[in-house]
This record gives structure tokens, C-alpha cells and sequence, in this order.
């Protein structure tokens, strides 16, 4: 993609080209406006027995008003990029931070849990209107020379900003109320708002097509059903009917939608013949085990800073922080790296860096190594996951023309919001399996009824210890020792994950570039977007000629 014709997408609202300072303001306007998003995914995961105990509420409950709004974000990523893709990069992007804001106010002052639940849902939409205009708006107003730079800020931002809204929603909840929490995405979309309008100029796509209506209804069922059955599953158990039923409507509407898109071709919502490509292929694969990888190590964490090594919510949080910081930074470095060594060995050096900090957590957690013997596994997970994540989105974003990056930053979200639901699903489930194997062979001369209460989680284990008198200490003792040898067995499978994705990326990855050269994902791109653009550029031309006629009449 040539640098005029970014310029060129840029004018659908009659402005010109963006100079250096209006490109700063867009980003920090979409990564703001980011942060908020993936700020609410994680920050009322510390509010937990604050809002069990204001609402009366079950687990069950509130396990739903956490979920319910990743999975309203996750159903409505695809349909809703598409429609702003049409309408306006621009109004959409204002409308979501209008409904996300007003949620987020009715969620902090919610009276009860129906309210909460609505709150959240409403939050989940607005969410799903702001996300896939963020990275689309990187994508047509950045010149292709800056873009890569403006794609690294972004996904160090969705990387690590869940970890740094956890930090702050933990202090919150430590030092004030909890629904504070709802304050810090409050401020973000206030500030991304009067940013956006201000400075946020509007691109749109123009098409012959009727949009997509059937196939962004079909859509949003196989999102559902899938992330219900991830979600779920754990909780209710993976052969409970719901889960069931949740997998079979999930499957089936994934079927349909993938035979519907086929069949409508260019006019599809998502055209699958894309995923024929390389670079679509594997940047969609690379970040789906990324941030299922991320996810997991998070279910595992926590439990090992508060039940094994006692620490409180924030402290925990704060012990996720140097993970995020180098994430972050990775993600900066990465364009750099791609655009001299190509974005295959650039994911490949990063998808080898995170196996290895898996590994490194692997061989040396332990109770007595404490936070010094997983720091060194979190760093270079974190540097691992920044350098994969850039490329990988860039990837996918180059894939497809212009006029569609709506849809291509929403297939980008949705790989990542189905990735962390798995990540989280399995390894949560492979911990909890081999914490119970390795804790049955420990409880001997623990009471019944402790030792059975022990089975359940180490964190049950903890208090259950309380009750057993003299026998506490054997009891902590093994329940911390067997949630490490859990902690070991998801790691070593995370490790084989990760092993699998460097196979895959070294025979499918991105196509190698020498130095200097362009990478596939961009020639790609530029291949892709001629056609489009030209009925973008007349639309662009046609307005641009009503503005200057309007400014003649007055």
C-alpha cells in the first residue's frame, strides 16, 4: 500500500492528510480508548466477594456478571466492525464510547445484580463497537512507513493493559470501594472521546454489496456458543447438557457461517478463501496461542501468589507487572525487527522466547524459590509474546483491503478474545487435574472432611487448614507442593504448544524477505486494496467535490 493512498483514505470526511502531530493524537485517542475496553475484561475479577456480598448474589452469578461482557465483546466484534467499515470509522468509534461510557456510569451505581448484568452487556457492546475501529483506524490513517510503529503501541496496549487495569482495580478495591473500579475506564473514555472528536479523522468503505446481514447473525451464534462452552465449561462440567447443547449450536453455526461466507463470496461478511493465505493464516494462529498462553498463565498465577506464597490481590497484581512491562516493550521493538529480519523470524524468535520462559517457570517454580524462581519465565514470556503479537496483527490486518480493515481488526479481536477463553479453559483445567492427582497421595492422616475440601483447589486447602489443628502445617504443606507439580504439568503442556507453533510458523509463516525488501503481508495488501480503492477513492473524490461546492454557496 502506498503511502498516497493512505492519504487518500483518510479524506472521507473532507480532511487532508494527517501531520505529525495529529498522528500522535489518533493514537493516543484509539489506545486510550483500548485501554478502557481491556481494562473491563479483567478489573472486576478482584471485586468478586465485594459484589457476592452487596447483591446477595451466587458464584454463579457473579461469574456471569464477569463473563457476560467478554461475551457480548467476543459475539459483536465481526458484525460490528463490518457496519463500521460502512458507516464511518469515525461515528462508530464516538457512538461505542458514548454507550460504553453511559454503561460504564449505570454499572458503577448498579443497586443490584440484574442491573449490574444489563450494565455489563451494554458495556460489552459499546466495547465491541470501540475495539475493531481502534486498530482500523491505525490502518487507514498511518502512511505505511509509520504504520507498523502505530500497530506495536496498539498491541503492547491490549497485551499488557489487561494486567496494568488489574493492578489499579486491585488498589482500588485495597485502599477505597470497588465500585471505583469503574472509574478508571470511566476517565479513559472521556478523555478518548474528546480526543476522537477532535482529532479522529473518519475513512468509510463504499460498496455495490448489500452487507452481510444473514452471515453477521450466524456469526454471532458460533461466537456465542463456543466462548459459553470455554466459559463455562470448567464450571459446570465439559459434559453437562448446557455445555453440550452450547458446543453442538456453536459448531453447527460455525459450519454455516463458513459454507454461507463461501457462497457469497466477495459480497461475504468474511471471505474464508483468505485464510488460504499464509500471512492471515498464520498471524491468526500465532495470536490465538499467544493470548490463550497469556490467559492461562494468569488462572495459574494468582493462585500461586495468594494460596501458596500468601500474598494479597494487589501484591499478586503487582508480581504480573514486569510481564506486562516487557510485553509492552517487545511489542515496540517488533516493527523494528520485521522491517529488517521479516515478520517470520520475528514471530519465530518470539513464539521461542515464550516457550522458553514457560519452560524456564517449569523447571525451577517451587514453594521455597517463591517470586525469584518463576521472575526470570515471566520476562521472557513477556518479551516472547510482544515480539509475536506485532507481526502477527500486522499479518492480519495487511490481508485484507482497506475498505475492509473493519473486519480485519475484528477477526484480529476475535482470535484473540476465543484464544484467551481457551487459554484459560485449558490450562485451568489442566492445573486443577493434576493438583488433585498429585494431592490424593499427600493427604494421609489429614481429617475426612479436610482432606476432601483440600481436593478442591489449593485455595480451599488454605482455609480448610484453619480446622485441622495440629495437622495445618501438613496440610498447607501439601496443598502448596501439589499445586506446584500442577503448575509444572500445564507449563510442559504450554511448552509443547508453543513448540507446535514454531513448527508451524517455520514451514508456513509469512513467506521470508530478505533485507531491505518488503514483507509478503504488505505487497499483499497493496495487491489486495487496488481493486477496492477505486471505488473508495470516487466515493472519496464525489464528497470531497460536495464539501468545496457547500463552501462555494456560502
Amino acid at each position: 500500500m502506498s503511502t498516497n493512498q493512505s492519504a487518500q483514505a483518510t479524506r472521507a470526511d473532507g480532511g487532508g492528510v494527517p501531520d505529525a502531530r495529529q498522528l500522535r493524537t489518533i493514537l493516543i485517542a484509539v489506545s486510550l480508548a483500548l485501554m478502557a475496553v481491556i481494562a473491563s475484561v479483567t478489573g472486576l475479577n478482584v471485586a468478586q466477594t465485594h459484589m457476592a456480598v452487596e447483591f446477595g448474589a451466587s458464584q454463579s452469578t457473579v461469574l456471569w456478571i464477569i463473563n457476560i461482557y467478554t461475551l457480548a465483546l467476543a459475539a459483536l466484534l465481526l458484525p460490528l466492525g463490518a457496519v463500521g467499515d460502512r458507516l464511518g470509522r469515525k461515528p462508530m468509534l464516538v457512538a461505542g464510547l458514548g454507550v460504553f461510557g453511559i454503561a460504564t456510569v449505570v454499572a458503577g451505581l448498579a443497586p443490584t445484580a440484574e442491573v449490574m448484568l444489563a450494565s455489563r452487556v451494554a458495556s460489552g457492546v459499546g466495547a465491541a463497537m470501540i475495539m475493531p475501529i481502534t486498530l482500523a483506524v491505525i490502518t487507514s490513517t498511518f502512511p505505511e512507513e509509520q504504520r507498523g510503529k502505530a500497530i506495536g503501541v496498539w498491541t503492547g496496549v491490549a497485551g499488557g493493559g489487561g494486567v496494568l487495569g488489574m493492578f489499579l482495580s486491585a488498589l482500588l478495591v485495597d485502599v477505597a470501594d470497588w465500585r471505583l473500579l469503574f472509574v478508571l475506564p470511566g476517565v479513559l473514555v472521556l478523555v478518548a472521546l474528546a480526543m476522537t472528536v477532535k482529532s479522529v479523522p473518519n475513512s468509510r468503505e463504499r460498496t455495490a454489496h448489500r452487507f452481510d446481514t444473514l452471515g453477521a447473525l450466524v456469526s454471532t451464534v458460533a461466537v456465542v456458543g463456543v466462548i459459553f462452552v470455554l466459559q463455562e465449561g470448567p464450571e459446570r462440567g465439559w459434559t453437562a447438557p448446557e455445555t453440550l447443547i452450547g458446543l453442538a449450536v456453536g459448531l453447527c453455526a460455525a459450519v454455516g457461517f463458513g459454507a454461507w461466507e463461501l457462497r457469497r463470496r466477495d459480497a461475504a461478511l468474511l471471505d474464508i478463501r483468505l485464510f488460504r493465505e499464509r500471512a492471515l493464516a498464520s498471524g491468526s494462529v500465532t495470536l490465538l496461542v499467544v493470548f490463550g498462553v497469556q490467559a492461562g498463565i494468569g488462572v495459574v498465577l494468582f493462585p500461586f501468589f495468594q494460596a501458596v506464597l500468601g500474598w494479597s490481590g494487589l501484591l499478586s497484581t503487582l508480581a504480573m507487572m514486569p510481564m506486562a512491562v516487557t510485553m509492552m516493550a517487545a511489542s515496540g521493538l517488533a516493527p523494528k525487527l520485521a522491517v529488517r529480519h521479516g515478520a517470520r523470524a520475528t514471530m519465530l524468535v518470539g513464539t521461542a522466547t515464550a516457550g522458553l520462559g514457560m519452560a524456564l517457570m517449569a523447571l525451577f517454580v517451587s514453594v521455597d524459590g517463591g517470586y525469584l524462581s518463576v521472575l526470570p519465565g515471566l520476562l521472557a514470556m513477556g518479551f516472547g509474546m510482544g515480539l509475536s503479537m506485532t507481526p502477527s496483527t500486522q499479518a492480519i490486518t495487511a490481508s485484507l483491503p482497506r475498505a475492509k480493515q473493519g473486519v480485519a481488526s475484528a477477526l484480529n479481536d476475535v482470535t484473540r478474545e476465543l484464544g484467551t477463553a481457551l487459554g484459560v479453559a485449558l490450562l485451568g483445567a489442566l492445573v486443577s487435574a493434576g493438583y488433585r492427582s498429585a494431592i490424593d497421595g499427600r493427604l494421609h492422616g489429614i481429617p475426612q472432611g479436610a482432606a476432601d475440601t483440600a481436593r478442591e483447589g489449593v485455595a480451599n486447602a488454605v482455609e480448610a487448614a484453619g480446622g485441622t489443628g495440629p495437622q495445618a502445617p501438613d496440610l498447607l504443606h501439601a496443598a502448596r507442593e501439589s499445586f506446584v507439580d500442577g503448575w509444572q504439568q500445564a507449563m510442559w503442556a504450554g511448552v509443547a504448544v508453543m513448540a507446535v507453533l514454531l513448527v508451524y510458523l517455520a514451514f508456513r509463516g509469512p513467506a521470508a524477505t530478505p533485507h531491505g525488501a518488503p514483507d509478503e503481508t504488505e505487497t499483499m495488501g497493496t495487491m489486495q486494496t487496488t481493486g477496492t480503492m477505486q471505488t473508495t477513492e470516487m466515493t472519496e473524490t464525489t464528497e470531497m467535490t460536495e464539501t468545496t461546492e457547500t463552501t462555494d454557496a456560502r
